[in-house]
């Protein structure tokens, strides 16, 4: 039913972004250890995803590029998806890991200079058992260094640290700031009212992208249905407006709930009536820009 549902949608909505930037994707090499995070119901995943699985299935959605970003929290990692990048035009840049709380950061910010790809920073701040670790001093102190040399980062939590993120980012007025996934709200249960006003507070600051991606995997993965997305999307949209949303897949990670032209579907019925300025932006513009593409 689902799949004939999609298939209908897809029939009636041309796929839009042609050209457009994908903010948020993943490769790797995969590793029943370094990746216990890939559950056994995530099972579709636990194998290899790289730049020669993406390329065509961007093609056939109207995508021409990419944003890789980290998924191991190594330096190792930053080799892995520069290399990857290096080798593959369609990536445009790429979001990796550094330990912000290193006393050397600066040095290690100064030493990733060399690579023009790289564009910002992430850690998976929401498998942290200290909820608020974005706000210890270490932490902070790296991200403050970010700026002078025109790094992004990108900010991943589950929705109950979105009550600490207000004073992180506020504490940092120039420092471009995404958040990805939406911060993740509960869309299998319909849980909206809380993160609904977190959202809002945040994206009052200026500085502070959203990233419209991640969210079949937040929905019944068997039973979505596209209209469940429409409530989060009005949210995110209202709050930021359409100069600071980006469209993001998170492939593969996507795949355990849809297929990349199923994920795609949702934003491009959702957008489709957009002006075609709005839809440039949210597809493209607005990655490019933040990134420095």
């Amino acid at each position: 039913m689902l799949e004939a549902e999609n298939n209908k949608e897809r029939h009636n909505s041309p796929p839009l972004g042609n050209g457009g930037i994908d903010s948020h994707q993943h490769f790797w090499l995969y590793d029943p250890v370094r990746h216990d995070w890939i559950t056994e119901e995530m099972s579709v995943i636990r194998k290899d995803f790289l730049p020669k699985d993406l390329e065509p299935v961007l093609k056939q959605t109207n995508i021409s590029g990419s944003v890789l970003v980290q998924v191991d929290q190594t330096e190792a990692e930053n080799e892995f998806q520069l290399k990857n990048a290096e080798e593959n035009d369609f990536v445009k840049g790429v979001v990796g890991w550094v330990n912000l709380q290193s006393e050397d950061i600066e040095e290690k910010l100064e030493f990733y200079q060399q690579y023009k790809k790289l564009k910002g920073f992430r850690h998976i701040l929401q498998g942290e058992a200290d909820r608020a670790l974005m706000l210890k001093p270490a932490f902070m102190n790296g991200i403050g260094k970010l700026k002078k040399y025109n790094y992004t980062y990108d900010i991943l939590i589950y929705t109950d640290q979105l009550k600490y993120t207000k004073e992180f980012v506020a504490a940092f007025p120039g420092q471009p700031f995404v958040i990805d996934h939406l911060a993740k709200p509960n869309i299998k249960e319909h849980k909206i009212d809380d993160w609904k006003k977190d959202i809002e507070a945040i994206a009052q600051y200026e500085n502070v992208y959203c990233k419209i991606s991640g969210m079949v995997t937040e929905a019944d993965w068997l039973n979505w249905k596209k209209e469940d997305f429409a409530p989060y999307l009005d949210v995110v949209v209202e709050a930021f407006g359409t100069d600071r949303i980006m469209y993001g897949s998170d492939w593969p990670v996507c795949l355990v709930a849809a297929t990349y032209e199923q994920m795609k579907n949702i934003v491009d019925d959702y957008f489709s009536s957009f002006s075609k300025d709005e839809q440039e932006k949210f597809f493209r513009k607005n990655t490019t820009k933040f990134y420095n593409l």
